[in-house]
């Protein structure tokens, strides 16, 4: 029987695009933070109506249409200049690209300069025949302080949604700037007008567009799920604090969820510039290794290792050390992200992440600080193929507890 590896992403450096108590059941389309905010038209824009209120994708008449419908869809790549801005109708192994307009609808430009600007999307991670994404745009001192809006991708068959990660960007007329993966998770990504610094001026001049691209897949062929530990701790988890030269033990599931055997599955790290690998702590642990097994090569964090061969629901799990050092460390809190991700046969199908939270003071901090940790990410996150075998192919995996349709849910919030 032929088989079909498709990729389920969960990309999530701290939490669900989920804030307060808002969450995807309770949206229905457009929404904000004040429970409806009111329309403007153009004339009354520029009549004044807004007086010094800094306001977001109110206007019923602007350049999109309705800017209450702000979050649209196509096609990645499609030239057509229409974005379906409720439901579009979608095919597995396509690519769409989601967009997220932004329009500070303030006409006072320089003097009216919206702060804390940031986007958000909250991409489900369900199975399912329809799959609503919902954008949020947030701002510190506009009113509302957030609203957001929503499209549906149709299909006609279950299927499940990856983000495509490196993808987010925004575009304005002082060109494209590229946006952080975080954008998919509660820290949202900051969006700007010279750079990206939170700010926006406002007018039509001032706006932008936000842009990701989310992939359809029609089946489920693993789970990969990724937490850490500080070493000598029992408790496993999706973050934890650490000190600058403290060591965390981080540990990796993998879960076949195909009816048939796959073979020579790989799995690789992505640790960030601050955490360096412990040499020769890598362990491996399934229905052939109960105990554990040291991995002979110290590979898994370059070209990755092949944890051999897995029944229908069988599981195995990679565990290793890694050190934080201070290389590029700031000053603050910097939350450094460590990836994993698992190929089969040179396909691409899974993605995880787990986060150790660092803080660096003293005398060379002093009067400087960072409100929120700051993203330290690995340069480069790519498919690994079939790599360095460190051992032979390994038995049929266990069955594992939790079965299903149901993928390593988002992370809780930090």
């Amino acid at each position: 029987m032929k088989s079909i590896y498709k990729a389920v992403l969960s990309v999530s450096a701290a939490a669900v695009v989920m804030a307060g108590t808002l969450t995807p059941a309770m949206v229905m389309a457009w929404g904000d933070s004040d429970n409806g905010r009111p329309s403007y038209t153009l004339d009354q824009i520029n009549n004044g109506d807004l007086k010094d209120t800094i306001t977001f994708n109110s206007i019923s008449n602007g350049k999109i249409g309705d800017e209450k419908n702000f979050v649209g869809a196509k096609v990645a790549g499609a030239t057509v200049s229409t974005w379906n801005s409720n439901t579009i109708k979608v095919k597995d192994g396509e690519t769409y690209t989601i967009r997220l307009f932004v329009h500070n609808n303030s006409p006072k430009g320089m003097e009216a300069i919206a702060k804390g600007v940031k986007a958000t999307f909250s991409i489900p991670t369900t199975v399912a025949k329809s799959q609503t994404i919902i954008g949020y745009l947030d701002s510190s001192n506009a009113k509302p302080g957030r609203i957001w809006d929503e499209v549906t991708l149709q299909a006609d068959e279950d299927v499940v949604l990856e983000y495509v990660l490196g993808s987010a960007q925004f575009n304005n007329n002082k060109g494209d700037f590229k946006l952080p993966d975080e954008i998919i998770t509660s820290s949202g990504a900051k969006l700007g007008y010279t750079s990206m610094n939170g700010e926006i001026p406002g007018c039509y001049e001032y706006s932008g567009v936000v842009t990701i691209d989310v992939k359809v897949h029609s089946a489920v062929a693993a789970k990969i799920s990724k937490q850490v530990r500080l070493k000598g701790s029992s408790t496993w988890s999706e973050y934890v604090n650490a000190n600058i030269g403290d060591e965390v033990e981080y540990q990796i599931e993998y879960v076949n969820y195909l009816s048939e055997t796959v073979n020579n599955v790989m799995i690789r790290d992505f640790l960030p510039k601050n955490v360096e690998y412990v040499m020769d702590s890598t362990y491996l642990y399934n229905a052939s290794h109960q105990s554990g097994m040291k991995v002979a090569e110290n590979t898994l964090t370059t070209t990755g290792i092949n944890i051999g061969n897995y029944l229908p629901k069988g599981n195995a799990y990679v565990r290793f050390t890694g050190k934080v050092v201070d290389k590029t460390l700031g000053c603050g809190s910097t939350q450094l992200v460590n990836w994993a991700n698992v190929t089969i046969n040179d396909t691409y199908v899974y993605k995880d992440d787990a986060s150790v939270v660092v803080k660096k003071d003293g005398d060379v901090c002093k009067d400087q600080s960072t409100p929120e940790p700051t993203p330290d990410t690995p340069e480069t996150i790519v498919d690994t193929g079939a790599g360095t075998i460190a051992f032979g192919a390994i038995g049929a995996g266990a069955a594992v507890t939790t079965l299903g349709y149901y993928i390593a849910s988002r992370k809780k919030s930090m």
